[in-house]
């Protein structure tokens, strides 16, 4: 982090401070205070940072940012809320720098795409991102307080679950390229329908910089119906022919997937090393974002050559020469069914699809949950194991559709048992949940 200096903070949050000190840091974990910094006290459902104000300065922090007086002999600027105020100072730190900055959100595939869009980016500059699950209103201000004069880009992953929160992330981030993977059903408890979630995710126009494109999915019918009169709006896509960034000619090898990019200028050989007609969209747009900053085609294929998975996202390992798949981190219909997608093309024996509940579907989580067991009989996917109450509903209808075999469980060891006992060398085994299913555990019992 750049210094800042409390006359500077103050300003930004309309408070006045006694003593012009440096500030190093900004914290909202007493644990990760450290000379210097600035502590922001926020308040949360089961934690209240302003209990916590003494131990920060006997840390050493130099003032503390509060929503209420607390008794303390620190440097405290009270604020109405130190949620937004933390928002505030990270949209002031942010517009310190001239680089460009990618801001990235969608149903589906943020996280994947945010990685992609960092490999080719990395080939032309040194680049922050977000890591893990940094994407909330705490963690993507903690990411641009990283940034410092070393770093030439930086890519901003945005998570939401209601309305307003792309809109205040977007404006700490002031992407110079916008990008929205998908529209798809998650957090539709919160927003309605589909349509509620695109109007979500549309706030990221909100922070985006005059002129900037916003890159979006021209394979996705609500988003390839959007149309900007201030600013450019790019698609990529593998169905509509009308894309400016499009894939054809797709094959998967083993665990990587080629295709061949066409676009404006030309056409790129691409291969990335994973799988998934999914993943062939999330690389879409990190060519067209890599290109519009002047990375070239070839440094953009060169960068996606060397992308690496992150988390629980379709992790793939080889277990006693079982192929292992975890993707355990979140779970949609439409993730779930790339996910399906992905091990029906496997070259391997039996294929075992291990699901868990998807959480957040409000409404439409049984007919979700039943679609995904429609599916599993479709696909002929060969074994079927879910964990969960609503996962019990799609074994129910699998099993209704004339699925091959089909368990539902409640206990993970005993999945765990029942896939060693069920699976050979030769065979693959994908598991799919939101993380809240914890469904790692299941994979912990049947590697161990």
């Amino acid at each position: 982090m750049i210094p800042l200096t409390l006359k500077e903070i103050g300003a930004v949050l309309g408070c006045t401070c006694g003593e012009d000190k440096q500030v190093l840091s900004v914290c909202t974990d007493t644990r990760k205070i450290t000379e210097g910094s600035l502590f922001i006290a926020l308040v949360g459902e089961r934690f209240d940072g302003h209990d916590f104000v003494e131990a920060a300065f006997e840390k050493g922090a130099v003032a503390a940012v509060c929503s209420r007086p607390v008794d303390s002999d620190g440097e405290v600027l009270v604020v109405e809320n130190t949620g937004k105020a933390l928002l505030d100072i990270a949209a002031y730190y942010r517009s310190l720098f001239s680089i460009p900055f990618v801001g990235i959100t969608g149903s589906v595939g943020k996280t994947t795409t945010k990685e992609m869009v960092y490999a080719v980016l990395s080939e032309k500059f040194n680049t922050l991102k977000n890591e893990g699950n940094l994407n909330n209103e705490i963690g993507l201000p903690t990411t641009v307080f990283r940034l410092d004069s070393d770093y030439e880009a930086a890519i901003l992953e945005m998570g939401m679950s209601a309305f307003g929160e792309i809109s205040r992330l977007a404006a700490v981030a002031q992407p110079n390229v916008g990008i929205i993977t998908k529209i798809g059903v998650s957090h539709i408890e919160h927003l309605g329908s589909r349509e509620g979630i695109l109007k979500a995710k549309l706030e990221i126009l909100d922070g985006l910089k005059p002129g900037a494109p916003l890159i979006v999915n021209g394979d996705d019918d609500l988003l390839s119906a959007v149309k900007l009169s201030d600013r450019r709006v790019i698609t990529f896509g593998i169905d509509n022919t009308a894309c400016d960034y499009r894939a054809i000619d797709i094959r998967q090898d083993g665990y990587s997937t080629s295709f061949t990019v066409l676009f404006d200028g030309g056409q790129q050989q691409v291969t990335i090393p994973t799988v998934g007609t999914h993943n062939v969209y999330n690389a879409l747009s990190a060519f067209a974002a890599g290109i519009f900053l002047g990375v070239t085609p070839e440094s953009a294929a060169n960068g996606l050559s060397k992308y690496v998975t992150s988390g629980m996202r379709q992790n793939v390992r080889d277990i006693n020469g079982i192929t292992l798949i975890e993707d355990c981190y979140n779970a949609s219909p439409d993730s779930v069914r790339a996910a399906a997608e992905v091990l029906v093309g496997m070259n391997a024996g039996t294929k075992v699809l291990v699901f868990g509940d998807m959480l957040e579907l409000g409404d439409i989580s049984e007919q979700a949950h039943r679609e995904v067991g429609k599916l599993v009989a479709q696909k002929g996917i060969d074994r079927f194991y879910t964990y969960g109450n609503m996962a019990a509903l799609a074994a129910e209808e699998a099993e209704k559709c004339g699925a091959g075999c089909v368990k539902a469980f409640d206990d993970k060891l005993q999945l765990a048992l029942e896939l060693k006992a069920a699976l050979v060398s030769g065979d693959a085994v994908l598991f799919k949940a939101s993380r809240g299913m914890k469904l790692e555990e299941a994979i912990k019992s049947f590697t161990e």
